[in-house]
């Protein structure tokens, strides 16, 4: 109920439609067993949802907090988000990593907390980046590879291809069909681990146009997305006490 309270309150002041996903990495559960959310076509339902019942003349703000997951869900919350008639804004409090950083590219605007960040978008297959999977078989000669780790080099291209030529579709309107492909190249060919924070320093000096003006609804906001039941948590913090006028 908090959290709709508060929903209710950004969308008036910004005049939108407000839509969050939040992915929490807490521990919960018996045992305190770990459980990982990402991005799943369940998500990719929910936010299609709500999407297409917001209104068309409206701009839409997407509050995410996430690890990246499923290229496919990924991809159509993107292509939904730059299908939006109306202007639209991906707000990034802490990060949105892999899938997170390709929604995030679909928005009109990106706006980060000025210690967030985005990630590299290059696809993994299984536990391997495809460009490292690429590499690895081109440092040996043909006959020293089996035939499984080829077929595997040879859907890691195309899967590389398929998430580059996506981003460039994405950027192509915004920033001109070089710097498009350039940013596409750059983000996919795995020039960092799939996990290198891009910081709001980094996006800029690679050409994309990010702000730092999160609204501060969207902290107060991310306070009331803490799991119910998780282990004592290893980091606690004291407000600086304020002193009050008329008391010692």
């Amino acid at each position: 109920m908090a959290r709709t309270k508060l929903l209710e309150k950004l969308a008036r002041k910004r005049n939108s439609t407000v839509i969050t996903m939040i992915h929490r990495q807490e521990s919960i559960g018996f045992f305190g067993i770990p459980v990982y959310k990402f991005i799943s076509i369940e998500d990719s339902e929910e936010i299609l949802r709500a999407i297409r019942m917001a209104p068309k003349d409206k701009p839409i703000d997407l509050i995410i907090h996430t690890p990246g997951g499923l290229v496919l869900a990924a991809t159509q919350i993107a292509k939904a988000l730059k299908d939006h008639p109306a202007k639209t804004r991906v707000i990034i409090p802490h990060y949105a990593m892999s899938g997170g950083t390709l929604i995030a590219l679909a928005a009109d605007e990106i706006i980060m907390d000025p210690h967030a960040v985005l990630g590299p978008v290059d696809p993994q297959l299984g536990q391997y980046p495809a460009p490292s999977i690429i590499k690895a078989v081109e440092q040996k000669s043909i006959d020293k590879v089996e035939d499984q780790t080829l077929i595997l080099a040879d859907v890691a291209k195309k899967a590389i291809n398929q998430v580059r030529d996506f981003v460039y579709h994405l950027l192509k309107d915004k920033y001109g069909e070089e710097k498009a492909k350039q940013l596409a190249q750059v983000l996919t060919e795995g020039r960092w681990t799939h996990d290198y924070p891009i910081t709001v320093e980094h996006a800029r000096e690679l050409g994309l146009n990010v702000n730092t003006n999160v609204p501060m609804e969207v902290y107060t906001l991310m306070e009331l997305y803490r799991q119910p039941i998780k282990q004592r948590g290893t980091v606690e913090f004291m407000p600086y006490p304020v002193k009050q006028e008329g008391r010692d």
